[in-house]
């Protein structure tokens, strides 16, 4: 029985201290090496909604606003448009409105946008880090370097996406307004048709 102990303390022991090492020693994501390395794991996962939280905050409010549009546009195309228009304008909307949550959104235009290809290529080990002030810089060993902002929260954020997530937020914003014009054109027509 005494050897059996002994045999598993000789097997668990290692790896238990591995384990402990690698969280102890594991860098915080209120680094920028800490929330890089997180943002590899991540897309090494093929995961991109799990490192969602390592974006800049306006990427990520980016994200909300495409949904919440999204969703308004959805519900008056389902109200008021005729078919086969209908059809047309929800493939189009659909599964941003049905995204639970801001990092299914962002998963769905990394998926669409081919982004989480481009990391896998061109993501490496840290060569570097440059930090001024709430911006930094990690340049990876092969040369790639990726840009940094330190949120509210002390988590660095990856800024790569939040032009295009902003421009994409911006673009639902006109699409409602449009969507809510034509909805409006299509009542008042189905009124004029059957007074």
């Amino acid at each position: 029985m005494r050897r059996r102990w002994w045999f598993l303390l000789l097997i668990l022991g290692p790896v238990v201290g591995f384990w402990v090492h690698a969280h102890l020693s594991f860098p915080s994501d209120q680094t920028p090496e800490g929330a890089y390395l997180r943002v590899v794991i991540a897309v090494n996962k093929g995961d991109p909604a799990s490192f969602f939280s390592y974006t800049e905050t306006e990427a990520q409010h980016a994200c909300y606003t495409i949904r919440d549009y999204r969703r308004k546009s959805v519900e008056q195309i389902r109200a008021s448009y005729p078919e086969p228009e209908k059809g047309r304008a929800l493939a189009m909307y659909q599964a941003f409105a049905d995204a639970p949550d801001g990092s299914d959104v962002f998963a769905l235009y990394a998926k669409q946008k081919g982004w989480l290809d481009r990391l896998r290529r061109d993501l490496s080990g840290i060569g570097r880090v440059d930090v001024q002030g709430d911006r930094a810089s990690v340049q990876t060993v092969r040369g790639t370097r990726y840009p940094f902002r330190r949120r509210d929260n002390g988590i660095w954020g990856l800024t790569l996406f939040t032009a295009s997530l902003t421009a994409e937020a911006e673009r639902a914003a006109r699409d409602a307004t449009l969507v809510e014009q034509a909805a409006g054109d299509y009542d008042r027509a189905r009124t004029v048709k059957n007074p």
